[in-house]
């Protein structure tokens, strides 16, 4: 069977949150990030969390939630880099489901029926929502040099793009494939 690794992406700046959103206590007691790590870890062999140089308290939850920690040096460059020292951390893995740390509502069941969209064979996998893509999205072995080939701020959206053709949408009822925290006012809907 194919080991999918959860790539869980946490290198970001939370510039707009004017603080460090992934250690926000949620009502549960889990910080934003343990429980995005937690909902992601529930589905795949095994989590890869990339975290910004610095982060130490990101990274020790992250791994007290059971991930492995990379730090991505180019992290200030944007998700493309983060993403790509990601896949290059994993390179034995023969698909990767890309999470973001800033997602902490996508329900685990959500993140298995992707699992399965690869596992059955999905070049690329994505939830959808009543018409709207969401997170997490997976990617098989094949597309590992256009993974690696990401830098900047281009994250994968530009592969989805180019593999329209071999993305397999999944749909769900979960909002929360489409829901994440960019600033303060998205705590609010709790």
């Amino acid at each position: 069977m194919a080991q999918i690794t959860g790539i869980l992406l946490a290198a970001g700046a939370s510039r707009r949150f004017g603080g460090d959103k992934l250690s926000y206590t949620l009502p549960n007691g889990s910080a934003v990030a343990e429980q995005a790590c937690r909902n992601l870890g529930q589905a795949v062999d095994r989590v890869l969390a990339v975290v910004r140089p610095g982060a130490d308290v990101v990274a020790e939850a992250l791994k007290a939630a059971g991930a492995r920690v990379v730090v991505c040096a180019e992290a200030d460059s944007g998700m493309g880099a983060s993403l790509a020292c990601g896949v290059a951390a994993s390179a034995d893995a023969d698909a990767w489901l890309v999470a973001l740390a800033d997602m902490p509502w996508i329900a685990p069941q959500t993140v298995a029926s992707v699992v399965d969209a690869l596992r059955n064979g999905a070049a690329i996998a994505a939830p959808c929502r009543q018409g709207r893509r969401g997170h997490p999205v997976g990617f098989a072995r094949h597309l590992a040099a256009d993974l690696l080939a990401l830098h900047g701020d281009n994250g994968a959206k530009s592969i989805i793009e180019r593999y329209r053709a071999q993305l397999q949408l999944v749909e769900v009822a979960d909002p929360g494939i489409l829901r994440d925290i960019d600033t303060p006012t998205d705590l609010i809907q709790l």
